[in-house]
């Protein structure tokens, strides 16, 4: 374990007018109250506060942070309180350490629900000092290099939630060097055996080519030398996990993989910085298409440097980074640099990004109101996503995630330009709204008044905040139908268990989900964000927990008008669980069609014949016809093996029809009588998994229909 001194000494390296007094009264409170504590290793607990306490003085962070590690499992795991953390070392550090605790207690891998409010409570931990998110990522560095000591099952859930969230944290606040090495630690845990082929394949590479980083670096600094330009050069082979994403990415194989090598030139000026791309591409080729300027565009956490990668005689590929030493400075620490110190005092970093408008123009577009669905989506687009930069015809610079379409440009110049979008031009030419924008492009928005969103925009949009803008919008507009619907479902659901929907119990249902007021849970009701058994249950939970009779196939489909008559498409055969739309015919009813039912194109033109229904959310008899299309082997007992295995899943078998015979085997189709679209699942799921089964899909037939023509 580090001393005390030791640390102090780590410390005084970048701060040598650090607080040590201070530093070693919080290291002897952290080791007093962490007594008697042990790791999963054996190891003493104190080991690891002070361990977290080391990493953050390689980012070179004040003393109010290194306290803060030291102290950051106090209030949770030990006799001491907020009240004795502020009176020994200040409001300031007790804040500190009380966000650190209130994160570790954060179930971010849990299910949706709870991990969008979970997450919000992490971007509000951001929001009022950063801090606490680099305690925490420095935690779960240590933890993550230290995992093996933990049950084996407790090391995927730690490691998988590191890979999903940590990893990306760190970088989206531009510690490269930190994401970098926690994906690999995951990396280590949750695929060993992908690691160590890498591994394996480099140590034979290096065996064959010989010292490749010495050999390219010698080459890179002569070049420099000859040009007259100072610059350091770093060689270094990427981390196993990045190989092997580029390697899943780009479906290669290790030896078709050519920029597993990366060098960094840290130069004296930005105008150096321009010389040598000049003397690196006069000695190498360009690759085309891997070049971006991140000086002249930063990204928004600060990040400044010249990406290149060039190709070498032998047609090897190697990636190039060159940027200044405060460039530098800011590429390892990220948001971070902005509490960087240097020779006791703070560093004054031109390229230090404020934590305060990062955290804003991060969490711009979480609303506290917006769906979980939506925010969950938003937070991690945010997290993941890399940058490209275009501009408005002005030129002003617009950054959006890889990907964007002018969809996304136009949402993020206003929400109104983005509802009022009818067209886009991309240098001058007009494109279609899905085309993907790309950096340098200049993109022009053509708007129209009248315009509204439209629902195939969702499947175009790109950023949190364009779709989160859309859904918005598209709600709004199709809220009264969807109140009216939700009104008719909660009827129905409510006078199944007896009881009516009267206005005081949807105001106790909608108190109890959370929601705004009965309107908003009507309309959730109507747009199938809810069910009614939600609902029900949210007021009688004792009267749905027996789902009691099934519900009769006369009343199985809710959203008709009164004595109104349904009867299933047979070219979809729409089952209970499945969305579903009618198509009403004069004097004949309405026929229900699955939502994705090819035949429902016919009606575009015609949209007053639509319906908007529902299948009620009880139990349903095995009443509902789905024909399957089986391939078999074509051996003795196969077909009455297969018979009996339907059978075995409560599925009654109503038709059987040879469509081809061969020596080797049987195509037919079966007609089995089903109660909802999770039985139907479970059945094809069990005949997938038979060995004499070579093929089963659902058989849908666009000949058939319900209705007479004329």
């Amino acid at each position: 374990m580090i001393s005390a001194d030791d640390l102090i000494a780590l410390v005084r390296n970048y701060n040598p007018k650090t607080n040590a007094d201070r530093i070693t009264r919080a290291y002897e409170f952290g080791k007093e109250m962490h007594e008697g504590q042990f790791r999963h290793s054996g190891e003493p607990y104190f080991t690891h506060p002070v361990a977290v306490a080391a990493i953050l003085t390689e980012q070179r962070l004040d003393d109010a942070t290194i306290i803060t590690a030291l102290l950051h499992d106090t209030i949770e795991d030990t006799k001491a309180n907020y009240g004795k953390v502020a009176e020994l070392f200040g409001d300031e550090v007790a804040k500190l350490v009380d966000g650190v605790t209130k994160l570790t207690n954060l179930q971010l891998s849990s299910r949706e629900t709870k991990q969008a409010e979970n997450f919000r409570k992490l971007f509000m931990a951001m929001s009022k000092d950063l801090r606490v998110i680099l305690v925490k990522l420095a935690d779960r560095l240590h933890n993550m290099r230290t995992i093996k000591a933990m049950r084996p099952e407790k090391q995927i859930v730690k490691a998988r939630e590191t890979m999903d969230i940590y990893a990306p944290l760190a970088g989206r606040m531009g510690m490269q060097w930190m994401r970098e090495e926690l994906e690999d630690l995951a990396f280590r845990v949750l695929n060993p055996e992908g690691r160590q082929s890498i591994i394996r394949r480099f140590i034979t590479l290096q065996r064959e080519t010989g010292d490749v980083i010495h050999r390219i670096t010698g080459d890179m600094r002569y070049e420099l030398e000859k040009t007259g330009i100072e610059a350091e050069v770093f060689g270094r082979a990427k981390k196993p996990y990045s190989i092997w994403r580029k390697m899943q990415e780009k479906d290669q194989g290790f030896s078709r993989l050519s920029d597993i090598y990366g060098f960094r030139i840290i130069t004296q000026s930005e105008e150096d910085c321009y010389r040598t791309l000049g003397a690196i591409h006069q000695r190498w080729r360009a690759v085309p298409g891997r070049f971006k300027d991140y000086i002249s565009q930063p990204k928004s956490n600060g990040y400044r440097s010249i990406h290149t990668t060039v190709s070498g005689r032998d047609g090897k590929r190697v990636e190039v980074q060159i940027r200044t030493r405060q460039m530098h400075d800011v590429a390892e620490t990220g948001v971070a640099a902005h509490w960087s110190y240097r020779d006791g005092v703070r560093s004054e970093n031109p390229f230090a990004v404020d934590p305060a408008k990062w955290i804003a123009n991060l969490t711009e577009q979480f609303d506290s109101e917006d769906d979980h669905e939506d925010f969950l989506e938003a937070v991690k687009l945010e997290m993941y996503s890399d940058q490209v930069f275009c501009f408005t015809p002005k030129g002003d610079v617009v950054k959006l995630p890889r990907g964007a379409t002018p969809i996304d440009f136009a949402y993020a110049i206003h929400t109104r330009i983005g509802h009022a979008c009818v067209g886009a031009k991309v240098d001058g030419v007009r494109v279609p709204l899905w085309t993907r924008i790309k950096n340098g492009q200049s993109v022009d928005i053509i708007t129209a008044d009248g315009q509204t969103p439209q629902v195939t925009w969702l499947e175009i949009a790109v950023t949190g905040k364009a779709r989160t803008s859309i859904r918005r919008a598209l709600r709004e507009v199709d809220r009264e139908r969807f109140i009216k619907l939700g009104k008719e479902l909660a009827r129905s659901g409510f006078e199944h268990v007896g009881r009516k929907a009267t206005d005081k119990a949807l105001d106790t249902a909608a108190k109890h989900l959370r929601l705004k007021d009965r309107h908003e849970l009507l309309a959730r009701l109507g747009s199938a964000e809810l069910t009614a058994h939600d609902v029900v249950s949210a007021v009688y939970p004792e009267l749905t927990q027996d789902d009691g009779d099934a519900i009769s196939p006369r009343r199985a489909v809710i959203g008709l008008e009164p004595g109104q008559k349904f009867e299933r498409a047979p070219c979809c055969q729409p089952l209970p669980g499945e969305r579903i739309v009618g198509i009403t015919y004069r004097g004949r009813g309405v026929v229900v069609h699955a939502i994705d039912c090819d035949r429902l194109s016919e009606y575009e033109s015609e949209p007053d014949r639509w319906v908007d229904l529902h299948w009620h959310s009880g139990t349903h008899p095995a009443a509902y016809g789905v024909t399957l299309d089986l391939t078999i082997g074509n051996d003795a007992g196969v077909l009455g093996r297969i018979c009996t295995l339907i059978g075995e899943k409560k599925a009654n078998i109503s038709n059987l029809e040879f469509v081809d015979r061969k020596p080797d085997f049987y195509r037919l189709l079966i007609s089995v009588e089903l109660r909802d679209l999770e039985q139907l699942h479970s059945l094809m799921l069990m005949l997938e998994a038979e060995s004499d089964v070579a093929a089963v899909e659902r058989h849908r037939d666009r000949e058939k229909t319900a209705v007479a023509a004329g």
